[in-house]
């Protein structure tokens, strides 16, 4: 049974923890990288995307239960609807770790989005990385090398999570479209 972000289990549980006052995050995207790929691209000037997304979290079971004390795991079924620039879909996995010290824990995650960036239809993956150091957090999220399809082919950035007072959710999407000759 899938649940809200805001639900029980995620108040003051990882996700709301790293991601909660990540507007302070600014985020970076290096357009001017050299791509590795055997085919010189040109990579043009970063655009950015912005809407805002419907999350649902469902807890999973962990392959490997923990049998100490310390810092406890969890694993989390991850539906996004996005709305905005990018109209898309979205499914992942997250796993998570929350210390027994008030404000400290990370969260790993993998999401393959399926939709349409600013008129262009395909697909890519979101790389998440976060952590939460005593209430301050740190939050990368990137697009997987390689991994856009369809319009989407060549497609690099990051994105930015910000989440309202009410908790509605918004992005901002940083990213650029690599065009093969």
């Amino acid at each position: 049974m899938a649940t809200p972000l805001r639900s029980r289990f995620m108040t003051g549980a990882i996700f709301a923890a790293c991601v909660g006052a990540v507007a302070a995050v600014p985020p970076s995207v290096q357009t001017d990288a050299p791509v590795p790929n055997a085919i010189a691209r040109k990579i043009p000037m970063t655009k950015q995307a912005k809407g805002d997304f419907d999350v649902k979290l469902a807890p999973q079971p962990l392959a490997v239960e923990d049998a100490s004390d310390g810092a406890k795991r969890a694993r989390m079924s991850i539906d996004k609807q996005f709305h905005g620039d990018l109209e898309a879909s979205s499914r992942g996995e997250m796993l998570s770790a929350m210390t027994t010290t008030q404000g400290s824990a990370g969260y790993v995650a993998i999401e393959k989005v399926d939709g349409v960036l600013h008129g262009r239809k395909g697909s890519f993956v979101l790389q998440h990385d976060a952590t939460m150091t005593r209430g301050t957090p740190q939050l990368h999220i990137i697009v997987v090398p390689d991994s856009g399809g369809g319009e989407l082919v060549g497609l690099t950035g990051t994105m930015k999570i910000i989440i309202a007072p009410d908790g509605k959710h918004s992005d901002a999407f940083d990213y650029a479209l690599a065009e093969t000759p």
